[in-house]
């Protein structure tokens, strides 16, 4: 799948009513190799900034989960993979935050959304499917860079 594709699909999936961190790990599934459904388990819990705690951004919490799906270790003393993989997740947040300024839920809808739309629920048109789409396109040039 392609850039835009990946993209497109996480955007898609939003649209449909998924969280933004079920949004952009589903984008992914295929190339995880992760199961739709467990994929959508794993993440609901993570979209409004984490079970609407508004702190990280669930665009980005899911972004997380592609990198240790995709990049990640899985022994315990292996502190090299474990950095490697740390330094992706600062990578992404880094890309993400330079393009709104931050990666917190909250700060995000201060800054590109109003009270009112977010007490509507509406604030997803004003910000949320333009931070799915740079995650998205982001987190596939990382992963796709770093093989």
């Amino acid at each position: 799948m392609t850039r835009e594709e990946t993209v497109a699909l996480a955007v898609d999936y939003f649209k449909q009513g998924y969280a933004c961190s079920q949004s952009v790990l589903l984008a992914f599934a295929d190339q995880c190799k992760i199961d739709p459904t467990l994929a959508k388990r794993i993440s609901g819990t993570f979209g409004g900034g984490m079970g609407r705690l508004r702190q990280k951004c669930g665009a980005l919490t899911g972004g997380f989960m592609v990198l240790g799906l995709l990049k990640g270790y899985d022994k315990p003393d292996d502190m090299d993979g474990k950095m490697a993989s740390y330094k992706l997740v600062r990578e992404l947040n880094k890309r993400v935050e330079d393009e709104f300024g931050t990666t917190q839920c909250n700060e995000l809808l201060i800054k590109y959304s109003t009270k009112e739309h977010v007490q509507e629920r509406s604030h997803h048109k004003d910000i949320c499917g333009k931070i799915i789409a740079k995650t998205a396109g982001e987190l596939y040039d990382i992963v796709n860079s770093e093989k």
